[in-house]
């Protein structure tokens, strides 16, 4: 097992790793841009570096200077949380040339699920169900018309190198392709250095459920149950709940088994998740697959009494996973709580949090690194905490949710809170009735 273990990470995920690590009793580094030199990840690790400026660009994401500070700390391992660099193949392959462990899978199975395309091919070559679309990138807006025409509208289109909907454009009718083609591609480049695209069948009234699955060195891989991830703004989610009120017995085995099939294609080692887009007839078509640990992680441990990062950190020093596949046993439901004003088309809200009160309780787990009197920096995410509730039923966990959020108290800032309890409140959601475009007509009062 790991001695030592450098977080490449800031906030609630950082925090989130050194918890499972002092449990296993593994010492940590925290890393810290200058912006962050107040935050909880700095003050509860066992040693702390700073690695650079308050922009990503000069710190998080600074490759040199993060190897830096695990040489100069003797970190035998690497966590990268999720963002940043955790699904960087470079990174990961610079990590192994240091003889420093990336907790993650290897570079190579990272390049081939992170571009698109390719894990496409890989899906289908896997027998797992795909959404119709082109046979490779796109490259011109004439090709990209005839497939249109082939496949029939409403299509979408898509970055291969994409994430976070960057680079992502629906087109309902021909008139509108040949400019969000344009528009998509420009997108793609800015966002990703890399212009390729694709387009696939845009899949109507859909649900988002994504299996999570663990792989072992040792080809062994189980799915640990689903999360319905529905709830969402511009591909953003914001709410996201297992078991999924849309799965049945027989669909959670089909699609667990696909999930199996996929992680196996390519021998995955590591917690992953492989995301399913779901038609109002229950077929699932493959849409990507993270080669991470995910921001709902902490659902998916709810459900089934088990620690995510304390098996990736397992996975990775080598011990065999147990292979037993799982049903979730408790309903348990996240809402995403960010510095956000949900009045004003949830612009970003940073700035000093000056009163700050979390709930809890009975059933709620709140994940979280603010405090009173820390000041919400500009240049991340602004993500600032996570509250999930677990309960016997989805109504149970819809009610614990909604008295947690009127105990959550953060002043100073404009938070996300007022949109949850809305949407807690609604009639649609209780029911159970929602997809991926439900936001889109949710009005708040």
């Amino acid at each position: 097992m790991f001695k030592k273990i450098l977080i490449a990470n800031r906030g609630e995920i950082a925090l989130r790793i050194i918890r499972t690590c002092k449990e296993m009793g593994i010492r940590t580094v925290a890393v810290y841009s200058t912006a962050d030199k107040d935050s909880l990840h700095v003050k509860f690790a066992d040693e702390a570096v700073c690695i650079g400026k308050p922009q990503s660009s000069e710190s998080y994401l600074n490759i040199p200077h993060l190897m830096a500070a695990a040489e100069i700390t003797n970190a035998d391992a690497i966590h990268p949380g999720y963002g940043f660099l955790a699904e960087n193949a470079k990174f990961a392959e610079i990590c192994g040339e240091h003889g420093i462990k990336f907790i993650g899978p290897t570079p190579d199975m990272i390049r081939r699920m992170g571009d698109k395309m390719t894990a496409k091919e890989t899906m289908i070559a896997a027998g797992v169900p795909v959404i119709p679309g082109s046979a490779s990138l796109l490259e011109s807006a004439d090709e990209a018309r005839k497939v249109a025409k082939e496949m029939g509208y409403p299509v979408i289109i898509k970055a291969t190198a994409g994430g976070g909907g960057k680079g992502m454009r629906v087109v309902w009718q021909e008139e509108e392709l040949e400019n969000n083609y344009n528009m998509a591609k420009n997108e793609a480049r800015a966002s990703f250095n890399n212009d390729g695209i694709y387009m696939e069948k845009f899949v109507e009234e859909p649900r988002h459920i994504e299996i999570q699955i663990a792989g072992d060195q040792y080809g062994k891989v189980c799915h640990l149950s689903e999360r319905d991830c529905s709830i969402q703004r511009r591909h953003q989610k914001l709410v996201e709940e297992s078991p999924s009120p849309f799965m049945t017995p027989e669909l959670r085995e089909k699609m667990g088994e696909a999930a199996i099939k996929a992680a196996s294609a390519i021998n995955y080692e590591s917690v992953g998740t492989i995301e399913f887009l779901v038609d109002k007839h229950r077929n699932f078509y493959f849409m990507e697959m993270n080669t991470r640990i995910q921001v709902e992680h902490g659902v998916t441990e709810e459900v089934i009494n088990f620690d995510l990062i304390k098996e990736q950190i397992k996975i990775a020093a080598g011990i065999p996973i147990s292979g037993k596949n799982y049903t979730p046993q408790m309903h348990a439901i996240e809402c995403r709580i960010n510095a956000e004003d949900p009045y004003n088309d949830f612009r970003p809200s940073p700035g000093k949090i000056t009163v700050l009160h979390t709930p809890g309780g009975h059933g709620v787990r709140v994940d979280s690194h603010i405090y009173a009197g820390y000041v919400i920096p500009p240049y991340y995410d602004s993500m600032v905490a996570k509250i999930i509730t677990i309960a016997q039923t989805r109504e149970e966990a819809i009610n614990s949710m909604e008295r947690a959020l009127s105990e959550f108290v953060i002043e100073g800032v404009k938070t996300t809170i007022p949109f949850h309890q809305q949407l807690m409140r609604n009639e649609d959601f209780r029911k159970g009735n929602f997809t991926t475009k439900f936001t889109e007509g949710f009005k708040l009062v």
